[in-house]
């Protein structure tokens, strides 16, 4: 059978993205290949037509997760009037993201069991970490802008990992807390002298 022009690499791009959906859900070791590749209509055996092994397939999906969760956030971003930073917060440390991992940030799904694995994933994460303060301090950011980021963003993804390891009365505290205590503006530096 003789298919169109790009199907094997719509194909892909269907593993990958399912893929990248059931790490953020269920973790590195969660990504079953034959289940993945049933729910795509396809053999277990056609796996290797597309990744040379299940860490190939890994990576690439961290990878797409990664970008998918920028690009999300460039969209919200750009609607967003104002401190970045706050409106960052306001979606990512909501229930809604605590309560949706495989639709979500794959940092905060991921970082503890990649932190413990292999270098190529730890590169893969570490340059969407780095992506994400990019995008968060925008042009031109000050030395104490970049801080309150990279603080608000660690505190972000603490707060998301916590609360979704916690009973809902203590989740809800935490999202609450740390949205309204990250967002706050940095303090002004005294002047010297």
């Amino acid at each position: 059978m003789r298919y169109a022009k790009g199907h094997k690499e719509q194909t892909r791009a269907r593993i990958v993205g399912e893929a990248a959906r059931q790490l953020r859900q269920r973790g590195l070791s969660g990504v079953a290949l034959a289940e993945l590749m049933r729910a795509q209509g396809l053999t277990h055996g056609g796996f290797y037509a597309h990744f040379p092994s299940r860490d190939a397939l890994v990576a690439e999906a961290v990878g797409e997760a990664m970008a998918g969760s920028r690009g999300t956030l460039r969209e919200r971003l750009s609607a967003a009037e104002g401190d970045r930073l706050a409106a960052f917060l306001k979606s990512y440390v909501s229930r809604a993201h605590r309560d949706t991992p495989e639709a979500g940030c794959a940092i905060a799904a991921l970082a503890g069991e990649v932190a413990r694995g292999p270098d190529e994933l730890k590169a893969r994460l570490g340059d969407g970490v780095v992506n994400l303060i990019a995008l968060l301090e925008g042009e031109g950011a000050s030395a104490e802008e970049r801080a309150r980021v990279i603080a608000g963003l660690s505190a972000a993804v603490g707060a998301l990992v916590l609360s979704r390891v916690t009973d809902p009365a203590l989740s809800d505290e935490i999202l609450r807390t740390v949205r309204d205590q990250a967002a706050r503006p940095a303090a002004p530096v005294p002047a010297e002298g």
